[in-house]
């Protein structure tokens, strides 16, 4: 297939191209920035330089062109997001960038679109020991701070589950991202930046860089329309699990234990991530429906991978 995918630059698009091409399709990559579409040109990619929150302009920078299927993998987060505050310019992303993205698909003729939504749709507190299926609630309000971030994934997912006759639309629902930013979280570790709770915290759902992507392209390829699908691994973890296994791998110091209030005070929206959210979920729809199994099965598998691959590098 012909691809639009906006977000082609960001955190799982740089995943996502060479995994598109690799399976035999054309890319067409949106950017906001020249240096980015340079990048994507020479990974084979076709560029396009638009700012998806500007209607008219998106619509004339793809005017011409054709695409058989749209993906939306924008957010506005390039460091994790501290505060409630941050998360407004990826909320606007996912409300207004959708429907501007569903638009430009009306006019590429494209007939399959997939958007990016996320396992704390479920709710950022605990709900239960079962994993969940894509049948449970999802993106209830709380009167909570953190219901705009709520709203902003039931928008997306509305938007395009109820596409227009003639789109196919698919939510995917991942879980946190890691693997692709282990060398990030080791640099905060040696600057003592990057700190974990006192005590037990909340299981998070989880997925590797790598098979967030082959799980896209599995969507892409099978994907039923208005079906969304979790894209999880198999191992639940807490933050500390997460971060003490990072510190490990990469030989970097342990980090800071501090008491979750104290996280909280100093980083609400990210706090409320690493202390508050208790949430396993299922991959069982996606592995049924998609042919999809996580190459990493776990948070240390994915780790161990990347720190086998880095000491490859490095060589004697």
């Amino acid at each position: 297939m012909k691809v639009l995918l906006a977000g082609a630059s960001g955190t799982l698009g740089r995943f996502l191209v060479p995994r598109l091409i690799e399976t035999g399709h054309d890319v067409i990559g949106v950017t906001r920035r020249a240096r980015a579409a340079d990048r994507l040109k020479r990974a084979g990619a076709t560029a396009v330089v638009a700012d998806v929150l500007d209607r008219d302009a998106l619509l004339a920078a793809v005017d011409g062109l054709a695409a058989d299927a749209v993906i939306h993998e924008l957010t506005a987060l390039t460091k994790a997001p501290a505060r409630y505050g941050d998360m407004e310019p990826t909320n606007r992303l996912r409300v207004e960038g959708t429907r501007n993205l569903l638009d430009a698909a009306g006019e590429l003729g494209a007939t399959r679109f997939l958007t990016q939504s996320m396992f704390l749709g479920y709710g950022f507190q605990y709900l239960g020991r079962a994993p969940l299926t894509e049948l449970a609630p999802f993106a209830v309000p709380t009167g909570t701070r953190t219901d705009p971030v709520l709203a902003a994934l039931r928008s997306t997912e509305d938007q395009v589950l109820g596409a227009p006759a003639g789109i196919d639309g698919i939510a995917l629902r991942y879980g946190l991202f890691y693997g692709g930013d282990t060398d990030i979280y080791a640099s905060l570790l040696r600057k003592r930046r990057l700190p974990v709770p006192y005590g037990h915290s909340g299981a998070l759902a989880l997925i590797h860089h790598e098979d967030a992507a082959s799980a896209t392209v599995a969507a892409l390829e099978r994907g039923v329309a208005g079906h969304a699908y979790n894209i999880v691994d198999d191992t639940p973890a807490t933050w500390r699990e997460l971060i003490e296994e990072v510190a490990r791998t990469t030989r970097t110091p342990g980090p800071l234990v501090l008491p979750a209030g104290l996280i909280r005070l100093a980083a609400p929206y990210i706090g409320e991530v690493m202390t508050h959210v208790d949430v396993r979920v299922s991959n069982g729809r996606a592995r049924t429906e998609l042919g999809w199994t996580p190459r990493y099965p776990g948070y240390r598998e994915g780790l161990a991978a990347g720190a086998t691959t880095a000491d490859a590098a490095s060589g004697p």
